[in-house]
């Protein structure tokens, strides 16, 4: 592969990068590569970048261990940025934050990454349970009681549609996503495997 002839390079050599978790569609952080990170990250399934202040490359991730695999690779249009879908360890931001983007300037409603960050609270509570979370709780009750109450919650959604009231169907329906969310990592089963799963039936 040329790189060259996929990539328009700026006049230091550079092309901006931009890191997506590949679950949520959160987006992490705003980087830059030269030729090398940009080959280097397509020949090792690792993101890679280039420090403009150390003038070095670097792998993210190499000193603090918050690796970030590389799922996909997408050009823009004009092809002078790269968008790397990425699955990553830990936080992606040197403050410890999940991702760089956390200062809010004007808040907008919550889209569908909403899901990928409560599936990472989830996660922590099974991982490092804490006294008086419900989540915990359901944890250490096990799958019977798990997938009772996610049924419980399917036919409280159902009547809720039934009812006609749109609050109802709202709040049941957040019941039904979360508990079906600590089904799903009870069972070791991600939001990615689901959604692979209807692609493939797309």
């Amino acid at each position: 592969m040329d790189v060259n002839t996929e990539l328009k390079w700026n006049a230091q050599g550079l092309v901006c990068a931009i890191a997506q978790d590949y679950e949520s569609g959160e987006v992490l952080m705003q980087a830059y590569m030269n030729e090398e990170a940009y080959r280097k990250t397509l020949e090792t399934g690792y993101a890679h970048y280039w420090s403009r202040s150390r003038q070095k490359l670097w792998k993210k991730g190499e000193e603090s261990g918050h690796l970030q695999k590389v799922r996909g690779v997408f050009l823009d249009c004009d092809r002078d940025c790269v968008l790397l879908k990425v699955e990553q360890t830990g936080a992606a931001c040197h403050t410890g934050n999940y991702t760089c983007f956390y200062t809010p300037v004007r808040e907008c409603g919550l889209g569908a990454e909403m899901l990928g960050q409560l599936q990472r609270i989830v996660a922590d509570r099974k991982e490092n349970p804490e006294e008086g979370s419900y989540t915990s709780y359901l944890f250490e009750k096990g799958v019977d009681k798990i997938a009772k109450k996610t049924g419980e919650e399917a036919v409280e959604l159902v009547i809720a549609a039934k009812n006609g009231s749109r609050s109802e169907i709202v709040g049941e329906c957040a019941d039904l996503f979360y508990h079906t969310l600590v089904l799903l990592e009870n069972a070791g089963v991600r939001l990615s495997d689901v959604c692979t799963e209807l692609k493939n039936r797309h």
